[in-house]
């Protein structure tokens, strides 16, 4: 299937109306034939369901496409050949999906590595370590383009190939010092979205993001991951998309490593090096998936019953409603917390405490996830001492200590 450049601008109108999700997207389509059809109907319908809503007009449909072509973007649909098939296969596929870059990039196998945005500097070398051998084993990291560990996997598959999924509009790239990121990745790879030009993120679109991420994916690994935290709700997603689950365990005494070790007693697959994922997944290149949810996982991963829905949906009796989230510790987006520990090493003190956890990790590693000059750090490191907040072991590596 190939639309034609006006079909394609009915797709978008109707897919930008008020309440039409891709939900109520596939169901009016499949009952009327076409989308010019459906945005005729769309008036009566909506009263059907007792309101009234505001479709999108051709001018401001026109204005999108144009928008995005000066970017040096475009849509792709769902149903035409360089849509990507994993995603292709969820129920809340987006119609027509927004790409800046190497769009051909969306048609090999993909892992998707999602983590902690307060990452650990072990996690985010863990992580850049694992983008790099899947990148070498020719499949595409797929993330989020958030702090910490999204961005370490980004930055590790670079020149094998990496999709950031974004929560805003292609041209609103959060957080605002990935942008040059996002520049880059898109001279090996792709960036991705869903949502309108100039749109900014609000909470619930970071969940919404999240289905994206795991339906472009074979598989998801979890490398750090607060218990109630919106990496999570990305395991989620990838379990009721039938695809496989992976989390990273560590130490219980990092809250950082809560969700993954919980992920694992709940089942999913436990993953020390990237020759754990490659294994599984090998079989599924090439095949369909299965796409079967996989029994007892993640019975809890999501937290408790989702109060609020993701996205609007048309409420008549064919179409599904949009899946919900509930608001988690971590505030998805949102900037954490600042260590509570008293220091007087400061904001630099904050910063060196996030990175380090119970795991011990050499100097090395730290001067190059700090961002810091080896003797600003040294600095750093003796006040931390002096409070009781790091362990230094033989050999120089650090570790810190609980409050």
């Amino acid at each position: 299937m190939v639309l034609s450049d006006h079909q394609r601008l009915d797709w978008l109108r109707l897919i930008r109306s008020e309440s039409i999700g891709p939900r109520s997207f596939r169901s009016l389509m499949n009952r009327l034939g076409g989308a010019a059809a459906v945005l005729e109907a769309l008036p009566d319908l909506a009263r059907q369901a007792g309101r009234r809503i505001r479709i999108c007009s051709a001018d401001e449909a026109e204005r999108e496409f144009e928008g995005l072509s000066r970017i040096g973007g475009r849509f792709i649909a769902l149903g035409e050949a360089d849509y990507p098939i994993p995603l292709q296969a969820i129920d809340s596929a987006p119609p027509l999906l927004a790409v800046l870059g190497y769009a051909a990039i969306l048609q090999r196998p993909a892992v998707a590595l999602v983590g902690s945005r307060n990452a650990s500097a072990a996690g985010m070398k863990f992580t850049a370590r694992l983008a790099r051998d899947l990148g070498e084993a020719d499949f595409t990291v797929i993330s989020g383009l958030a702090r910490g560990i999204d961005t370490a996997a980004h930055e590790a598959s670079l020149e094998t190939g990496t999709v950031a999924v974004l929560a805003g509009g292609l041209d609103e790239v959060y957080p605002p010092q990935n942008i040059p990121l996002a520049r880059r990745i898109t001279e090996r790879g792709a960036v991705v979205s869903e949502m309108p030009l100039g749109w900014v993120a609000r909470a619930r679109d970071f969940p919404r993001r999240n289905r994206l991420v795991s339906g472009l994916s074979l598989g998801t690994v979890v490398v750090e991951a607060a218990r109630r935290s919106g990496s999570l709700i990305t395991a989620r997603f990838a379990n009721e998309q039938g695809r496989l689950v992976f989390a990273v365990p560590g130490s219980p005494l990092d809250p950082r490593a809560e969700g993954g070790n919980h992920l694992i007693r709940e089942g999913a697959t436990l993953c020390a090096e990237a020759a754990h994922v490659i294994e599984a997944l090998q079989p599924l290149r090439g095949r369909g998936l299965d796409l079967s949810p996989r029994p007892g996982l993640m019975s809890e991963a999501g937290g408790e019953p989702a109060p609020e829905a993701m996205w609007d949906e048309l409420d008549l009796p064919d179409i599904t409603p949009a899946p919900g989230y509930a608001r988690l510790d971590d505030g998805f987006e949102l900037e954490p917390a600042s260590s509570s520990r008293p220091t007087v090493a400061g904001d630099l003190g904050r910063l060196v405490l996030d990175l380090l956890g119970p795991t011990p990790i050499a100097l090395d590693d730290l001067v190059r996830a700090s961002g810091l000059a080896a003797g600003a750090l040294g600095h750093v490191l003796v006040e931390l001492e002096l409070t009781g907040a790091i362990r230094r072991h033989p050999g120089g590596s650090l570790s810190r200590l609980a409050p």
